[in-house]
């Protein structure tokens, strides 16, 4: 495939961030990040998925969590300052991000956003998030992601 750099990938470069890339093919029919952990050889845990929201407070939330794992509407509107959230519609996401389903990443959104990764990702050495296309993952260290993306750590999932 050889992808040519993406814009988070730019951005990681610009502060000179360490990081690497896995590329994989993608299936239309099948975005799912489960299908994207086995792509890249790595476990479920270790890959996430970046979702976006609107809160009844904050407005749009983008949150962080394992493709094996399902998004806690609850916890993730106290961890936002919310009392309600819900997840903004596909059609949204591209002018509200600039990111396309299956390839929407935490990095280089058109705006900052207030961002939440799951806790769980400190656990492991590394993990991956898309570098915001279909076909592409950045690896990258969690605390380093978490700093760069100004995202707090807190527990998302069911």
């Amino acid at each position: 495939m050889n992808t040519s750099k993406t814009n988070a990938m730019r951005l990681l470069d610009g502060a000179g961030i360490d990081y690497r890339t896995m590329e994989y093919e993608y299936d239309e029919s099948d975005l799912s990040g489960l299908h994207v952990a086995e792509a890249v050889s790595m476990p479920p845990e270790e890959i996430f998925k970046t979702l976006v929201t609107r809160g009844d407070k904050t407005g749009i939330g983008v949150f962080c969590i394992p493709v094996s794992d399902e998004l806690d509407l609850k916890k993730a509107a106290t961890a936002s300052g919310n009392k309600k959230i819900e997840m903004i519609h596909l059609k949204e996401l591209l002018s509200t991000t600039g990111y396309i389903r299956g390839g929407c990443s935490p990095i280089g959104m058109k705006k900052s956003y207030p961002t939440f990764i799951d806790e769980t990702a400190v656990l492991f050495d590394e993990i991956g998030v898309s570098a915001g296309i279909r076909g592409c993952q950045i690896i990258i260290e969690p605390t380093a992601l978490q700093n760069f993306i100004n995202a707090e750590f807190a527990d998302l999932v069911k």
